[in-house]
């Protein structure tokens, strides 16, 4: 035990856990099990001459806790002189366990963090958790538990696993989106939406989760018709509902997508879901024999500057006004005629012209192919169509004589239109300046006017289940629904004693808690018994982290405008469409109050594949096996080999924490950064290339500090002016091959985040250094730099491995180069340059371009790299020709020609 608790690592601000005292146990013993212990040059001062499994462990065990401390400690350094540096990875959902998706994504953002903050930028690498929601509800049903007290006991589990790996997180700013602490500020941006008429409650036709007896908003439902959670069929359900309208948003959202950069296909995404936003929305009043009814509409109009044409409103045969307790149900039953289009008895008022048309049951306006719930649209069609469409074809034989009084009515309508823009004082206006004009007004008056598409739709987000954030309004039978002053939030969770899932929100059962007092006329009230989807909670954390800690408002303006935007976002594609799209709209809504200074929330999108394991399933029946009940003579009949997304009931996941044992936490970064580019998935196969490579990798730069170490004591005092004219040609060599790589791994790191490329770019610098002279170790100080630069750039990527390695390289005997004698852990170094001289040197040169032979352009490459067919090829397909005449082509074959400056590409 002395032993263990001497491994264990002093972790700040946290203590010794038993998944932690496991790892230290299996790490111990799987160490204690070589022939030979050996000793570590940071502890001892030996150097081991070679990198074997022993060594390494030490390494880990002793440089893990003295990361995690220095970055903690700088962290909490606020230094307001130095550039921020905002790196984000989307926050997880607390199930209890990591999956190496998990670890591919922090593992990037811990890249990046490193990276930056050697650059000299403040740092800020958050975490926290995605807390509430249904599968931590659900669970507690099924194990008969406190989903509070189930979330809580995960996400201590989940940070001892995040700790373990090494990730240097924030952990001074966590956030919690269960904790009242957290959710109390959802509820004031709620009320904030409220407020300036963004949230809202109606009756609809909604999306019904028959498993997770929830509604789900129109994005939670797959191509399938099947729930995003639970898999089953969805069904449709009349039922009052909160709703955000995010259509407000449409224009402003999809024109600023042109100011970010290009977010792998993302911006796109985005873009495809809004939709061409040409249109807006006008509100009506309806109707019946001249009486209101209290019914309001908001109907689409793809041309708003032709408002005042419009002849009659029109909505599906779904709208909610055939359904559920509409006042006006009764009337457009009556006048419902299946399969035809039918003219009612109510008549909508139009609030921005103060025009009555009448409201028509339409069954050709079906958009998208869905029946929608909540959208309708008015049809500017002219009244003689409008008389035609219903009366067609008997009265065609009627119509026959008046066709020359029906073209001077066609002729004159564009003239009644101007007068009606005349008496609304738009005349004189082109069609543009009409539109323009028609809805600034709409906007300024309150009835609509806002550009959007017609298939975007408002966000609905209310759900009827109980872990998950209390909206903060109570229903008052004389003044309404009424939101909770601000001065009383949070509005908290109260305790029941058990959940069922089953029926109504599981608030309404807590009786006492649901009885309350109207906060405007004091009188009887009940509270909103439906909850916020956790989509509401992930809106806004970002800023959350800027302001972790305020008890007076949910973040401090001049704190958010120091940190965001944030400039790079890290998380997976498959949340490019609800997530970001919801993230983006409350930080343009926050801009509009006065909270914040930007509109875009997020700078730089990187995206990342999924990690799949292989999979086996019976082609019969479709059944997952596990790979030891396989029998591969084929006695077991045909079995379908895949690659899927890991997870338990496929038989292929893996345990992070297990994979981090038998192979280090550096082999594993290292591996993930090196099996493919982010944005790409990673076919978890450890017999393939891409562990041996970095696993050899790893040993040649422990190698190299050892030559090194050797070189130096062989006595000669290190004197570079003994290098004779090849040796001096071999140093120049060392040092442009130090500088190309500090500028390619440099950019990779900033631009494009190809830490696959920038890897392989280091590898290349090893082979240089690897095949030096020995006087050239001795005598030159552009080995000894060049290596500096190595160790330093591999540092974010294999920081245990990189420190040690920086320590003995620091204490080599004789050093030349100056920095050696800086100082400090490898992590607290500077990030390399390129040395000026570098960049002016003209050692570039001109390749020739041809496809089949045809010449097609040149590309400028460095001379050093230029008979390098893969980095050639490598350059020319990202350059801006290679984008355009080569990104669309199937590449056979690249030649290049060992006497000119030629390559020569061979397609199919």
């Amino acid at each position: 035990m002395k032993m263990l608790r001497r491994w264990m690592p002093p972790y700040p601000h946290t203590v010794v856990q038993s998944g932690q005292i496991r790892t230290a146990f299996l790490t111990l013993v799987h160490c204690q099990l070589s022939p030979i212990i050996r000793t570590l040059f940071s502890e001892t001062g030996v150097w081991e001459k070679e990198y074997r499994t022993e060594t390494r462990c030490r390494v880990e065990q002793w440089w893990h806790p003295r990361i995690m401390a220095q970055w903690q400690k700088d962290s909490l350094e606020k230094d307001q002189n130095r550039e921020k540096f905002y790196v984000l990875s989307m926050f997880p959902y607390p199930s209890g366990r990591l999956h190496m998706g998990h670890v591919r994504v922090y593992t990037i953002s811990d890249v990046i963090g490193h990276f930056q903050r050697m650059r000299g930028y403040q740092v800020l690498n958050p975490m926290g958790w995605d807390a509430f929601g249904l599968p931590a509800e659900n669970a507690a049903i099924e194990r008969r538990l406190d989903p509070e007290n189930w979330t809580k006991r995960n996400i201590k589990s989940m940070r001892e696993q995040l700790d373990s790996l090494g990730l240097c997180f924030n952990w001074d700013r966590e956030v919690t989106t269960c904790l009242p602490d957290y959710y109390k500020w959802t509820q004031y941006l709620f009320i904030k939406l409220f407020k300036a008429g963004l949230a809202y409650q109606k009756e609809g036709v909604v999306n019904w989760d028959p498993v997770d007896q929830t509604v789900l908003a129109d994005e939670q439902v797959d191509e399938n018709g099947r729930s995003w959670r639970s898999g089953a069929l969805v069904e449709q359900k009349l039922l009052t509902q909160w709703f955000i309208k995010t259509t407000h948003y449409g224009k402003p959202l999809l024109d600023s997508l042109s100011d970010l950069p290009e977010w792998y296909g993302v911006k796109a995404m985005q873009a495809n879901w809004i939709g061409e936003c040409t249109g807006c929305y006008f509100d009506f009043k309806l109707k019946v024999s001249g009486k209101e009814t209290g019914e309001s509409l908001s109907a689409y109009s793809s041309s708003p500057e032709a408002v005042f044409g419009a002849a009659y409103l029109a909505i599906l045969p779904s709208h909610r006004l055939l359904h559920g307790s509409s006042s006006v149900r009764s009337v457009l039953e009556k006048a419902y005629q299946p399969g035809r289009d039918s003219l009612t008895e109510v008549t909508a008022v139009n609030l921005f012209t103060g025009y009555e048309v009448p409201l028509v049951i339409s069954h050709k306006e079906a958009f998208d192919g869905t029946p929608d719930s909540h959208i309708n649209r008015i049809l500017l069609k002219s009244k003689y169509l409008l008389f035609f469409s219903f009366y067609g074809r008997r009265l065609l034989f009627l119509l026959l004589p008046f066709l020359l009084c029906l073209v001077f009515i066609l002729l004159l309508l564009p003239l009644v239109f101007l007068l009606h823009i005349y008496i609304y004082q738009f005349s004189g206006l082109t069609r543009r300046q009409a539109f323009d004009s028609i809805t600034q007004k709409a906007r300024e008056l309150k009835v609509g006017g806002h550009l959007t598409s017609s298939k975007l739709r408002d966000w609905l987000i209310s759900r009827q289940r109980y872990w998950g954030t209390p909206i903060p309004v109570v229903h008052c039978e004389r003044c309404g629904p009424v939101t909770v002053p601000e001065e009383d939030l949070p509005v908290t969770l109260p305790k029941l004693p058990s959940l069922t899932g089953k029926g109504a929100s599981p608030l309404a059962a807590a009786h006492d808690w649901v009885s309350c007092k109207c906060p405007r006329c004091n009188g009887p009230a009940k509270r909103e018994t439906d909850t916020m989807d956790t989509f509401v909670d992930s809106a806004w954390y970002y800023f959350r982290y800027a302001d972790p800690h305020n008890t007076e408002r949910p973040f401090e303006r001049h704190l958010v405008d120091r940190w965001l935007p944030v400039d790079v976002y890290i998380g997976g594609k498959e949340h490019a469409v609800m997530h970001l799209y919801y993230a983006r709209f409350l930080c343009h809504f926050c801009k509009d109050q006065g909270l914040v200074a930007h509109r875009e929330p997020f700078r730089k999108l990187l995206v990342q594949g999924l990690i799949k394991g292989q999979t086996f399933r019976r082609a019969d029946s479709g059944q997952y096996l596990k790979r030891e009940e396989i029998d591969f003579t084929g006695a077991c009949g045909s079995v379908e080999v895949t690659w899927e997304k890991m997870s338990k009931s496929k038989h292929n996941g893996l345990d992070p924490q297990e994979v981090v044992q038998h192979y280090g936490v550096d082999t594993v970064r290292l591996y993930i950064l090196y099996a493919a580019p982010p944005e790409q998935d990673i076919l978890w196969n450890l017999k393939k290339d891409a562990l041996p490579g970095v696993l050899r990798w790893q040993s040649r730069l422990w190698q190299l500090v050892t030559k090194l170490r050797h070189a130096r004591q062989l006595g000669d005092i290190p004197n570079p002016s003994l290098l004779q004219k090849k040796e001096q040609a071999e140093s120049k060599k060392i040092w442009e091959n130090k500088n190309y790589a500090i500028q390619e791994v440099t950019s990779h790191f900033t631009e494009d985040f190809l830490f696959n490329a920038a890897i392989s770019r280091l590898m290349g610098l090893t082979n240089t250094l690897s095949s030096a002279s020995v006087r050239v170790l001795q005598h030159s100080v552009e080995f000894e730099d060049a290596l500096a630069t190595l160790i330093m750039m591999t540092a974010p990527m294999a920081p245990h491995l990189a420190s040690e390695l920086w320590a003995g390289l620091c204490q080599v005997s004789n050093p030349i180069s100056g920095t050696l004698r800086r100082g400090g852990d490898v992590l607290s170094q500077s990030w390399p340059t390129v040395d000026p001289s570098y960049l002016e040197s003209p050692d570039f040169v001109d390749i020739s371009v041809r496809i089949n032979n045809k010449v097609c352009g040149t590309v400028t490459v460095p001379l050093l790299v230029s008979k390098d067919i893969d980095q050639v090829q490598k350059l020319v397909m990202e350059s801006p020709l290679g984008q355009t005449v080569l990104r669309e082509l199937h590449i056979k074959r690249a030649i290049l020609s060992p006497r000119t400056a030629l390559i020569n590409f061979l397609v199919g």
